[in-house]
């Protein structure tokens, strides 16, 4: 599992870091600044006179300081919970920096290596098997929660790298090779992560373009990130649940700003499994990461006490980029919430657009 203690950890001592080592630079130049007068005479060294200019020169780099640190953080939240590409599929992992091991759902394996439409019903049957055989795998495999196609997190089966090379021996399949050797990839890729963190943020930015996004869009997409977790640590503050709880309010701050439930939006933009965010457009993700950074700010500001209140402050969360969605439709005239999404928007994606429009003009 992943340890948010970990994550936080390493935020503070790369924040300490940061600012010791800037912080002992700044006292070194302004020593450095008068050193001439001192060595002359007319001034004296006094060490408590630099001491003392520490906490304002603190006030001063802390922007940066924090930026330093924010962009660690942000990269462990990327890598800790996060989907693989596999020859177009996407497969759920999960990064356990504690005992740093990848985690992947069993279920998504299964579907890629059978293709089969019931890939539950297989792993169930499979477990079954397993078990009979009196197979030690089948008691050793956990369960992670993991975000499903709703959006929501629930728990599911998961195996570790050396478990899944182990499960994949009794799953017959003509992908089975290919696939160990792309699992094996991934563990090559998080040692090269773990000496140098922004390979994670490049390589989320690549299986993003591999998917068909543009590089402006994954620039909002992993921003949208950061604000999601920055408004959910603001919700554990406040003694609130992850599942129903987030759930819910996660719906009242889609309604509010743009007048449909999730389930409503995804239906207009044709989703299914697909995650909603994936498939906003570049003003849909600004105008919802306005509306849940505006729920923290408010969250904050007012201190709910219970769910109920949490609720209200959803709400006007939501409103606050409602207004802005009026406003911006007044002035082009045109609908922010729309059946389109970030893919069909892409060169790629409206070349396949025009390709089927075409195509089904030749059919009439």
């Amino acid at each position: 599992m992943v340890k948010i203690k970990y994550i936080l950890f390493n935020f503070f001592k790369l924040f300490l870091i940061s600012s010791l080592c800037l912080l002992s630079l700044f006292f070194i130049i302004q020593i450095l600044e008068d050193l001439p007068d001192i060595i002359s005479g007319s001034q004296k060294f006094l060490l408590s006179n630099y001491i003392l200019t520490l906490p304002s020169s603190f006030v001063l780099i802390s922007p940066l300081i924090t930026l330093l640190s924010g962009m660690f953080f942000v990269s462990e939240m990327v890598k800790a919970n996060e989907i693989k590409i596999f020859e177009d599929k996407k497969v759920r992992t999960l990064w356990d920096g504690e005992h740093e091991k990848w985690y992947f759902s069993i279920i998504d394996v299964i579907e890629i290596l059978t293709g089969s439409p019931r890939p539950r019903k297989y792993w169930n049957a499979l477990k079954t098997k397993l078990k009979a055989e009196g197979s030690e795998l089948s008691h050793k495999l956990g369960q992670l929660k993991m975000q499903s196609a709703d959006g929501k997190f629930y728990l599911t089966d998961v195996a570790d790298t050396e478990q899944l090379f182990r499960l994949i021996q009794s799953i017959p399949s003509p992908k089975a090779e290919p696939f160990k050797l792309w699992l094996a990839q991934v563990a090559s890729e998080r040692l090269d992560e773990m000496q140098d963190p922004e390979l994670s943020i490049d390589r989320a930015l690549e299986q993003y373009m591999k998917l068909g996004y543009s590089e402006n869009w994954i620039n909002q997409r992993l921003k949208s990130i950061e604000i999601r977790k920055e408004l959910t640590d603001e919700w554990k503050k406040r003694g609130l649940k992850e599942g129903v709880q987030f759930a819910t309010l996660t719906d009242i701050i889609t309604k509010a700003w743009s007048d449909k439930t999730t389930k409503e939006y995804k239906i207009l933009k044709g989703l299914k499994k697909e995650n909603l965010r994936d498939n906003m457009t570049n003003t849909e993700l600004i105008l919802n990461m306005l509306a849940e950074a505006s729920t923290k700010d408010i969250s904050a500001a007012t201190n709910p006490k219970d769910f109920e209140e949490s609720k209200k402050v959803a709400k006007q969360g939501g409103n606050v980029a409602k207004v802005a969605r009026k406003e911006l439709e007044a002035k082009t005239g045109k609908n922010v919430v729309t059946a389109l999404n970030a893919k069909i928007l892409s060169e790629s994606g409206l070349k396949k657009l025009k390709d089927k429009q075409d195509k089904k003009k030749k059919s009439e």
